[in-house]
C-alpha cells in the first residue's frame, strides 16, 4: 500500500493550459501534461513513466487509501465473502477432441488456471490419467502481473501454443510447448494480440501482430523452427480505422481473417490444409455492412445485415464463389429478432438470438429445415454456447444462468432433444436461489422508449424506498448486458442492496435499432435512459433518490461521468472504473491506438463539425460544472492501452478544481495492471472489494466530503 505519511489533502496537479481551436471552438486543457510524451514506452515498460507524473498518480493513490482507510476491515470481509463463493479447485467440463478430453481447472489457492487433458478412452493405468500441459500459476510466479491469453493444442495433439501478457498492456508473447517433454521450443513470437490458429499439418500457426501504435494490423504465418523475422505476411490492414482479427470455422478447414470496425466488416478465407494457402476475399468491405462466416460442406453460411437486415439474417453461398451476388436467404430477417451468432455442426446450423430482451438457441436441420429451440421461462437470464472442438458431433453444450441461479452447463442431444446436466456452479459458502427475487421491469425514457431493467434483491426486501441500490450500466458498442449469475454482487444484495442492470440504448438488448439509437448523434439517449432507470427505481419504492450508487466501466465509465454532470443529486455515489471520460480529446487524437476505429461509434470530430459539437456537448471532462457532486471513485490502470491512465487522472483533477461541494472524489490507479485490472482470480477481488466498500459507505452517507483541495506549494 502507498505510504500515507503526511497525507492531509488531495493532490493538486499543476495547471499548465494547452489550447487549440477546433471548428471555431477554443479548447483549453489544464491537465494535458499528465499524458506522458512517451506513453507508448510506458505500455511496454511501466518504469518509463516520467517521475513527475508518477509522483502525482502515487499521491492520488495515497489520498484514496487515506479516505478509504475506515473501510479496510469491511474490504477484508468482502474479499473473504467473495472468495468463499468461489470453488477453489474448480474445473470446467472437459471437451472432447480426437483421442483426448481437454479442459482447464484450478488448484486450491491458485490464481491462474491449469490447462489439462486426459485420454478420452484410456485403458488400465491410462484411464483418467491427467496431463497438466500448462501451469499458469508456475508461469506467473514472481511477476507483478500475468495474464494467460490463449492456449491452443495442435491438430496432431503434440504441441500447445500459448500466450501471455506480463505488463497488462495486452502485448502477448506466444510460445510453443512440446507436450511430450513439457519444454518450450525456441520459437518466441512477440507483441501479438495473443490469438493463434494452427495449420492442419501442425507445423505452422497464424497470429496477429500489433504495430507501434498498438493496433492489430498484420496477420502472419509462423513456421516452427524459424525466426519471427521470417514469418510470412498473409494480410495487412492499412486503414487505421479497421483492426485485423483471426478465427477459424468450426469445421477447422478454414482460417478466417477479418478486418472490422464497429459497423463494417470484411472476411478472407485461408485453407488450413494448404501449407502455402493464401487469403481469398469473400465480400469487399462496404460501409455499414457486417458479416461473419461459417463452413458446411460445399457451402458457406454467412450471418449478415446486408440488404437492410438490421437485426441480421443468415444466408448461404457456394464455397466455390461466395460473392454477395450468390447469397441466398436461409434464415430470413425478422425485425426485433436479433441473430447474435451462428455455428455449424455436421448437418446442422445453430444460432443464438435474442427477442424481447431474452436469449434463445435455435437448432436447424440443414436437410429438412426443421428447427428446435432452447429457452427458459424466466423474466431475466443468460444463455451461451460452448462450441468445443468437434464438427462431427450430435452434442451441443450450452450454459444457462439467471441473476439468482448459479450457472448450469448442459449437453444437449441434437438428435433426441435430451438435456444432460454436466455441471452446476458450486457456491461453497452456500447459496439459496429461492431467497432472492429476479425481475425485469421497465423505465420510460424521455422520448417514451421502454428501457428494460434487470433486478436482483432479497425476497424479504421492503419496497418502501429505504433500500440502497447499485445501478450498473454500459450502453455502447452494441454490447448487451447479460442477466447472468454473478457471485460478487451478492455481498451487496445480502446487505440489503437492490442490484440493478439498466439495459440502456447503445447496447443491443432490444435489437440492433436499440444500439443505433444510442450511438453517434443519439449518444445522449444512453445517459437519459440511465437516469430514467434510476428515477423509476426510486418511484417504484425499490430505493430512493440519493440512495443509488451508479457503476460502470470503460465506455460505461463515460456513462458515469456524463450522469454525474447531468443528475448528481440522484446518486449517493459513482464508481467509474477505467472510465472513458476525456472523450473529445481522445477522439480528436488520431495517434492513439483506438481512435480511428472509434469514429463509427462516436463520430469523427476532426472532419465532421456536427460530430464535434455532439461529443463536446457530453464529453464528461469537458462538461464538469461548478456544482455539488456526489462521492466519486475512479479507477485506472497504468498500462491500459484502451482507456489510458491519464483520462481518469485529468477528470478527477478537473472535478476537484470546479466542484462547489460534495465529494469526496478519489482516484485509484493500479500501477501493475491495465484495462482489466488484476489478472488473478483472487487478486481481482481486492478491486471489487474497494468498489463495494465505497458503495456501502456512500449509500450510508459515511464518506465525508473532503472539501476543495488546497495546494501544498
Amino acid at each position: 500500500m502507498t505510504s500515507q505519511r503526511r497525507v492531509t489533502a488531495p493532490p493538486v496537479p499543476a495547471i499548465r493550459p494547452q489550447s487549440r481551436v477546433v471548428h471555431g471552438v477554443a479548447l483549453i486543457d489544464d491537465y494535458a501534461w499528465l499524458r506522458a510524451e512517451n506513453w507508448r514506452d510506458v505500455l511496454r515498460d511501466p518504469e518509463a513513466l516520467p517521475a513527475e507524473i508518477r509522483a502525482h498518480i502515487e499521491a492520488e493513490n495515497a489520498w484514496c487509501d487515506k479516505l478509504m482507510a475506515p473501510t479496510r476491515a469491511l474490504q477484508r470481509t468482502l474479499v473473504k465473502e467473495m472468495r468463499g463463493r468461489i470453488k477453489e479447485d474448480d474445473s470446467e467440463p472437459p471437451q472432447p477432441d480426437g483421442p483426448f478430453l481437454y479442459y482447464s481447472r484450478y488448484r486450491r489457492g491458485g490464481e491462474h488456471p491449469l490447462i489439462c487433458r486426459k485420454p478420452r478412452r484410456g485403458k488400465g493405468d491410462e484411464a483418467g490419467r491427467e496431463q497438466i500441459m500448462l501451469d499458469a500459476d508456475a508461469l506467473s510466479e514472481g511477476k507483478e502481473f500475468f495474464d494467460l491469453g490463449d492456449a491452443e493444442h495442435s491438430p496432431d495433439h503434440r504441441l500447445l501454443a500459448w500466450s501471455a501478457d506480463e505488463a497488462g498492456s495486452e502485448l502477448y508473447l506466444i510460445r510453443i510447448r512440446d507436450l511430450a517433454t513439457g519444454e518450450d521450443l525456441p520459437d518466441a513470437i512477440a507483441e501479438t494480440s495473443g490469438e493463434m490458429i494452427w495449420a492442419a499439418d501442425s507445423r505452422a500457426f497464424v497470429y496477429v501482430a500489433l504495430d507501434a501504435d498498438h493496433r492489430p494490423t498484420r496477420v502472419l504465418r509462423h513456421r516452427l523452427g524459424t525466426p519471427q523475422s521470417e514469418d510470412e505476411l498473409l494480410y495487412e490492414e492499412t486503414d487505421p480505422g479497421l483492426f485485423a482479427d483471426i478465427d477459424q470455422t468450426q469445421s477447422r478447414r478454414f482460417l478466417l481473417i477479418s478486418s472490422s470496425d464497429h459497423e463494417t466488416s470484411e472476411v478472407r478465407l485461408v485453407d488450413l490444409q494448404d501449407a502455402a494457402g493464401r487469403p481469398r476475399l469473400i465480400a469487399p468491405r462496404q460501409t455499414g455492412r457486417q458479416y461473419s462466416v461459417e463452413h458446411h460442406g460445399d457451402e458457406l453460411l454467412i450471418l449478415t445485415n446486408a440488404d437492410g437486415a438490421e437485426d441480421f439474417k443468415i444466408v448461404r453461398a457456394p464455397l466455390a464463389d461466395p460473392s454477395p451476388s450468390n447469397w441466398t436467404d436461409l434464415v430470413p430477417h425478422e425485425r426485433g429478432r436479433l441473430v447474435l451468432s451462428h455455428l455449424c455442426l455436421a448437418g446442422r446450423l445453430i444460432r443464438l438470438e435474442r427477442e424481447d430482451g431474452l436469449p434463445r438457441i435455435v437448432i436447424r436441420d440443414l436437410s429438412s429445415g426443421a428447427e428446435a429451440s432452447i429457452a427458459f421461462a424466466e423474466e431475466a437470464y443468460g444463455l451461451g454456447i460452448d462450441a468445443g472442438y468437434e464438427f462431427e458431433t450430435d452434442r451441443l453444450r450450452f450454459i444457462y444462468a439467471s441473476m439468482a441461479r448459479p450457472a448450469e452447463t448442459y449437453d444437449y442431444d441434437l438428435a433426441t432433444g435430451e438435456r444432460v446436466l454436466v455441471k452446476r456452479q458450486e457456491v461453497p459458502s452456500g447459496h439459496d436461489p429461492d431467497a432472492y427475487v429476479v425481475r425485469r421491469i421497465f423505465a420510460t425514457a424521455v422520448d417514451g422508449a421502454k428501457i428494460p431493467v434487470s433486478l436482483l434483491h432479497r425476497r424479504d426486501l421492503k419496497r418502501d424506498g429505504s433500500a440502497p441500490c447499485l445501478l450498473y450500466g454500459y450502453g455502447s458498442y452494441g454490447s448487451a448486458m447479460s442477466a447472468s449469475f454473478r457471485t460478487r454482487p451478492l455481498s451487496l444484495v445480502d446487505r440489503g442492496f437492490v442490484y440493478a442492470i439498466a439495459h440502456i440504448r447503445g447496447g443491443t438488448d432490444k435489437g440492433w435499432g436499440w444500439y443505433l439509437d444510442g450511438k453517434r448523434q443519439n449518444k445522449p439517449n444512453s445517459f437519459s435512459d440511465f437516469i430514467a432507470a434510476g428515477e423509476m427505481l426510486a418511484a417504484e419504492g425499490f430505493t430512493r433518490r440519493g440512495r443509488i450508487v451508479a457503476q460502470g466501466g470503460s465506455a460505461g465509465g463515460m456513462l458515469m461521468g456524463a450522469v454525474a454532470n447531468l443528475a448528481p443529486e440522484l446518486f449517493a455515489g459513482i464508481i467509474a472504473e477505467v472510465p472513458f471520460v476525456d472523450v473529445l480529446n481522445t477522439i480528436l487524437d488520431e495517434s492513439l491506438p483506438l481512435t480511428p476505429m472509434e469514429w463509427p461509434e462516436w463520430g469523427d470530430p476532426i472532419r465532421d463539425e456536427a460530430a464535434f459539437r455532439t461529443i463536446l456537448s457530453y464529453s464528461p471532462y469537458d462538461n464538469v460544472k461548478a456544482q455539488v457532486y456526489p462521492p466519486i471513485l475512479a479507477t485506472g490502470g497504468l498500462t491500459d492501452p484502451r482507456v489510458t491512465y491519464w483520462e481518469p487522472a485529468k477528470w478527477v483533477a478537473r472535478l476537484r478544481a470546479r466542484m462547489t461541494g460534495g465529494g469526496p472524489v478519489m482516484l485509484h490507479t493500479n500501477m501493475d495492471a491495465g484495462h482489466a485490472g488484476a489478472a488473478g482470480r483472487f487478486d481481482s477481488l481486492k478491486d471489487t472489494a474497494l468498489a463495494y466498500a465505497f458503495a456501502i459507505a456512500a449509500a450510508a452517507g459515511d464518506l465525508k466530503a473532503a472539501g476543495r483541495p488546497v495546494s501544498s506549494s
